[in-house]
């Protein structure tokens, strides 16, 4: 931790989060000769956090303090209510600095599947004889909904002969270094490293940290096929959490905006309504179920 921080935390590598849990699974804490001092090293330190696994509201806590309300000791109860709530929980990175992301990503992940081959390991990846096509690696992001990044190495397997995101070429890519944990890459003259950390367990979970922030990526398998669909209309708990009520019915007409079941998490209630007209066709869970993420609680048959 940098100086003036101090975290205390009972969750380490390989804990399970309980939805019965406290929210509050680590404090960090920070001090300094002034408030702003103060609120600048939490802030920094959260931006420079490595957190996986877990869902948090990290970037929201950066905005709120490096606003400028926030840093005069203005802030007060209507605070969100005067400021955007959804754009201050956005990503702190935006689309372009998600791209470099993806990027360092794709080429962690080349190295990752280098250093674990049995054959030709000391190679580059996708080594031809010739020059060929780019590799490609495919990631779901925030700000869109697909990131294509095309690599190809050069003979040496350590200088990128092209780099090549959503179709754009990126002028004159360096990279000093490229290891499976970290991708040391210069772009337009900016050179960044990049701390990669990948799911364990087979997931296709990817998360990229710099000293700006953290961006969360899912690679795409570049075969697709075979999956389980979610069904059509699916609506899927957004956390952890208890059925507190359930309003849906099935068969029943919902309006847009209609609630169909409130979910208690965090020690707060949370609404799910039908994002459309529709006719409720499924209720997956009742009164008292708890359930996880991503977990699908009502299905609607909503018109084209």
């Amino acid at each position: 931790m940098p100086d003036g921080v101090r975290v205390d935390t009972g969750v380490r590598d390989g804990s399970v989060i309980s939805p019965y849990y406290d929210p509050m699974v680590a404090k960090v804490v920070a001090w300094g000769a002034t408030r702003s001092q103060a609120a600048r090293r939490l802030a920094d330190a959260l931006a420079r956090a490595e957190i996986h696994g877990t869902v948090t509201n990290r970037d929201f806590l950066v905005r709120v303090l490096r606003h400028p309300e926030f840093l005069a000791g203005d802030a007060d109860t209507q605070f969100l209510e005067r400021h955007d709530a959804a754009g201050m929980a956005a990503p702190l990175f935006d689309a372009e600095a998600e791209r470099l992301c993806a990027a360092a990503a794709a080429l962690a992940g080349a190295a990752s599947r280098r250093a674990a081959a049995t054959v030709g390991a000391r190679m580059p990846s996708g080594f031809r004889n010739n020059p060929s096509q780019p590799q490609v690696a495919t990631f779901a992001a925030a700000h869109a909904e697909e990131i294509a990044v095309g690599y190809r190495f050069a003979r040496d397997g350590r200088t990128l002969d092209a780099l090549v995101i959503d179709g754009e070429e990126v002028e004159a890519p360096r990279l000093h270094a490229c290891a499976a944990d970290a991708v040391d890459l210069e772009t337009g003259g900016v050179r960044r490293t990049y701390r990669v950390h990948a799911a364990a367990g087979g997931d296709a979970e990817v998360a990229v940290s710099t000293a700006d922030g953290e961006v969360v990526l899912r690679e795409l398998p570049r075969f697709p096929g075979g999956e389980d669909e979610a069904v059509a209309g699916s609506l899927t708990s957004p956390m952890p959490g208890t059925v507190v009520r359930v309003m849906a019915e099935v068969g029943a007409d919902v309006p847009k905006g209609t609630p169909l079941l409130v979910l208690e998490a965090m020690k707060m209630e949370h609404e799910i309504v039908a994002p459309a007209d529709g006719v409720v066709t499924e209720v997956r869970v009742e009164k008292g179920a708890a359930v996880d993420a991503g977990a699908v609680l009502v299905v609607l048959d909503a018109p084209e």
